[in-house]
């Protein structure tokens, strides 16, 4: 005999239950309605790093959250952010995150001018046109290119978690979500040992932390873009995206709607995670 169904208000109410929102008999909102409620950040305020290029993972990052209804800041270590941050809306700042007194700087800076902070997205550290990856092989690499690497890669999501991890803690509420890759948590290339490591150590960090907070309402995950088609994509890295299971390379908003999932309030026990977005490029040997 088949066990019957929950019906769509006990869905709902099983979430709201645990995310602090109205059940069904409060108030008068739909089920759609709800639902989308069940997702939505308005009240929240959100931190993006990385977030300069016009094209790129950070600002489709940060232009979903404000589609979701977070108020948002963005970095990056150039001027342009402030015209990104006028593209959406959002507060722009210039900061150095490999630099532990700068971090230090704009997490007073971000609350003075938004607010305390609930939701982290580490993107800082991918790589772009001004700032390529090193590529050599580990016999040939120095140790100033492998100290370098892991300071913008690895380095700058451990101080900008540790710069918000703690109030979000005491808020009882928050989000982390680390902006790791496919090297060095599901393969890896010749000639990019220290991008790999610091990338895997990447979701070694947020595997942690996640272990740390878990019991104070805040999540740590992390993304794992693959191949994904922006500004500073080279021709090679495009036709590899042709050539995946997909016969494409990814879009940043594909890769943003992965980030923002973990961040909804909904989310909320999901964590510890580590999400793949390639297209199932990595699910071939």
């Amino acid at each position: 005999m088949n066990e019957p169904r929950p019906s769509p208000d006990a869905f709902v109410d099983g979430l709201a239950e645990v995310i602090d929102l109205p059940s069904a008999g409060q108030g008068p909102l739909t089920e759609l309605g709800r639902l989308q409620q069940l997702d939505s950040l308005a009240g929240k305020i959100a931190l993006v790093t990385g977030a300069g290029a016009p094209d790129g993972i950070g600002m489709a990052i940060a232009t979903r959250l404000r589609l979701a209804g977070a108020t948002v800041a963005i970095v990056s270590t150039t001027k342009r952010i402030h015209e990104r941050a006028g593209e959406i809306d959002a507060v722009g700042f210039v900061a150095d995150l490999t630099d532990e007194a700068e971090v230090g700087g704009l997490a007073d800076a971000v609350v003075d001018a938004v607010g305390e902070v609930d939701i982290v997205i580490n993107n800082a550290g991918l790589t772009s046109k001004s700032n390529p990856a090193v590529v050599k092989p580990v016999a040939q690499l120095s140790y100033e290119d492998w100290r370098s690497e892991l300071s913008r890669n690895l380095d700058t999501a451990f101080l900008v978690s540790r710069a918000f991890v703690q109030p979000m803690a005491e808020r009882g509420w928050g989000r982390i979500v680390n902006v790791a890759a496919t090297a060095g948590v599901v393969n890896a290339v010749p000639a990019e040992a220290a991008y790999a490591a610091a990338k895997a150590g990447v979701t070694g960090l947020t595997r942690a932390l996640a272990t740390e907070v878990v019991a104070d309402g805040v999540t740590v995950n992390a993304i794992a873009p693959g191949l994904i088609r922006t500004g500073s994509s080279t021709v090679p890295e495009l036709q590899q995206g042709l050539d995946g299971p997909m016969g494409r390379p990814g879009t940043p908003e594909e890769v943003a709607a992965a980030a923002v999932f973990f961040c909804a309030p909904s989310a909320s026990y999901v964590t510890g995670q580590t999400l793949v977005v390639d297209g199932g490029r990595s699910l071939r040997v």
